[in-house]
């Protein structure tokens, strides 16, 4: 009985220590991640709004990056802006690339078809509307999706990257601001556990999120060739 019970508590004792120890060591890898991206500063930006416009799925990435980086240096609220958008329409180029070539036909290898028909009908409706509150909207509203499906039915590329570039900035000045008003209470939450460990989930998510996307998009590829 001692001897189960004495098992018993080590078997807990262990779990425990994974589990801290697994926390501590995804803590450190993010933040070792995230200083890296502190020191790129617009570069980081630019860096994540390449990847959160195109295949990759990084919720709140770049707002969280931006918060960060407005909370230590105000002044550079509007060049930081600027930065994520600039990378958001980059992301956005190669979307229209791939999907202004493969046509209506080709959207079955990006948008997956719980969404296709639903993101279809609302770019036939108004392509403008879909793409500026598709821009503006933060996740899990979808992005990319528009994006293709605009470039798809052959919507004006300059007129809507222009688009997509003035409703971009227009949201990252946005979040910028709150990291101008609440900047050092930002700060300070940021090092609650609590707050932490919702980042933690949030990056969890986007690896996650990120393998699902690519591998989904090569699946569909290979069954529409």
């Amino acid at each position: 009985m001692n001897s189960r019970h004495c098992t018993t508590k080590h078997r807990h004792l262990f779990y425990g220590f994974s589990r801290e120890n697994g926390f501590a060591a995804m803590d450190a890898i993010v933040g070792y991640l995230f200083a890296i991206f502190i020191r790129l500063g617009s570069l980081g930006l630019f860096i994540l709004g390449v990847f959160d416009s195109s295949f990759l799925f990084m919720p709140l990435g770049n707002d969280l990056l931006l918060v960060a980086l407005v909370a230590r240096d105000r002044s550079m609220l509007l060049p930081y802006a600027a930065m994520a958008t600039a990378g958001s329409v980059l992301g956005c180029m190669l979307i229209d690339w791939l999907s202004r070539k493969g046509g209506e036909e080709g959207l079955t290898k990006i948008i997956a078809a719980r969404q296709l028909e639903y993101v279809k009908r609302r770019v036939r409706k108004s392509a403008a509307w879909a793409i500026a509150l598709a821009s503006i909207m933060p996740p899990p509203f979808p992005f990319t999706p528009f994006v293709a499906a605009a470039s798809a039915f052959q919507y004006p590329r300059k007129k809507m990257l222009t688009l997509i570039a003035l409703t971009r900035l227009a949201r990252f000045f946005s979040v910028g601001m709150l990291a101008v008003i609440f900047g050092q209470s930002i700060i300070r939450m940021a090092k609650a556990p609590a707050v932490r460990a919702v980042i933690l989930a949030i990056v969890a998510l986007s690896i996650v999120g990120s393998v699902i996307s690519v591998y989904s998009w090569i699946k569909r590829s290979r069954r529409c060739d």
